[in-house]
This record gives C-alpha cells, sequence and structure tokens, in this order.
C-alpha cells in the first residue's frame, strides 16, 4: 500500500467532515469543499482522524495509487478550509503592469492591447506595487490552475527575463549573441 495512502489526516477542532454517496465533504472557516471518491476507495472517519482504505482488500495492490491520491486530495481540502492557499505572481519587463478591475485583473504585457484576465468565484486577487500578484483561495488545484493560465499569457524568456513568473521561480538566463570573434 502506498505510504500517502496509509497516512492518517488528523482534523483540527473547526474543521467537520462527513461522507455520503462517494464524496467527502469538509466544512471550515473559510468555507467547504467536496472531495470525490474514485471507485473502490473508501473514507474512514474516526473521531477526529480520517484516513482513505480500499472498498476490496483484495484489490489492494490495484487501489493503491488512488488510495494516495484520494488521501492528498482530502488533506488539501482540509487545509483549504482551514489555512487556505495562496501564490503570488511577479510581472518583468519594461512597461509590464497590472491593475485591478471589476471582473478580475488588466495587465500591459508588451502587446499593442491590455490583456484583461476574469478571476473565478472562490479566488481573491490582490495586486501589490502594479508588478505583483497575490492569488489565493481555499481549493488548491484552483489556485494553481489560474495562476498557471496567467503565466502562460506572457512566460517568461531566458534572454531578457520579461515575462510573468512566480515569485519563487529562477529563470535561468541565456547569453545573447555574441560577436563575431576578432581575427
Amino acid at each position: 500500500m502506498s505510504r500517502i495512502g496509509k497516512r492518517i489526516i488528523t482534523l483540527p477542532k473547526d474543521v467537520q467532515v462527513e461522507t455520503s454517496g462517494g464524496q467527502v465533504r469538509v466544512k471550515g472557516p473559510k468555507g467547504d469543499l467536496t472531495v470525490n471518491l474514485p471507485i473502490g476507495v473508501l473514507a474512514k472517519i474516526d473521531g477526529d482522524h480520517i484516513s482513505t482504505v480500499p472498498a476490496d482488500q483484495t484489490k489492494e495492490r490495484f487501489l493503491s495509487p488512488m488510495l494516495g491520491l484520494t488521501n492528498a486530495l482530502i488533506n488539501n481540502a482540509v487545509v483549504g478550509v482551514k489555512e487556505g492557499f495562496s501564490k503570488k505572481l511577479e510581472l518583468g519587463g519594461v512597461g509590464y503592469r497590472v491593475k485591478k478591475i471589476d471582473t478580475g485583473i488588466s495587465m500591459t504585457l508588451g502587446f499593442s492591447h491590455p490583456v484583461e484576465f476574469e478571476i473565478p468565484k472562490g479566488i481573491t486577487v490582490e495586486v501589490e506595487d502594479n508588478t505583483k500578484i497575490k492569488i489565493s483561495g481555499i481549493d488548491k488545484k484552483l489556485v494553481g490552475l489560474i495562476c498557471a493560465k496567467i503565466r502562460k499569457l506572457r512566460k517568461p524568456e531566458p534572454y531578457k527575463g520579461k515575462g510573468i513568473k512566480y515569485s519563487t521561480e529562477v529563470i535561468r538566463r541565456k547569453p545573447g549573441k555574441a560577436g563575431k570573434a576578432a581575427k
């Protein structure tokens, strides 16, 4: 059985978990999330602990990857409704700016027009210094997806370092075209 699948998740005091019909519903101070259980995987609740177990012990070997995945998804939901998740993006380049608008954010990325990005419900965006974006929410997958979509608008390039990058990302710079060798 997978190591992550065997892990027992301890629930904080202000987080409630209930299972019904192949779903695990996690409620906490920041909101509530639902995790769908794959076929053959059950969630077992013991007081303030939750773990994943196979429905059929004879098929445990085949369900091991699903047990680990489900355990990680439930853990992400518990952490999300308790603390939330956030990621930071930075814009680098001359004239690259971002500002918050009613529906999301508007960015100047070196194109002939500003690029507007609509932020979905459940995600909050903060703009700092016109070049830094902080994206936060309770769903880890959705926060990561929104960050990846924003970064995809103008990926950082290796020669001048212009583009949108994660705040912890390191861009390996390449040397530019070297002049002809002197004879």
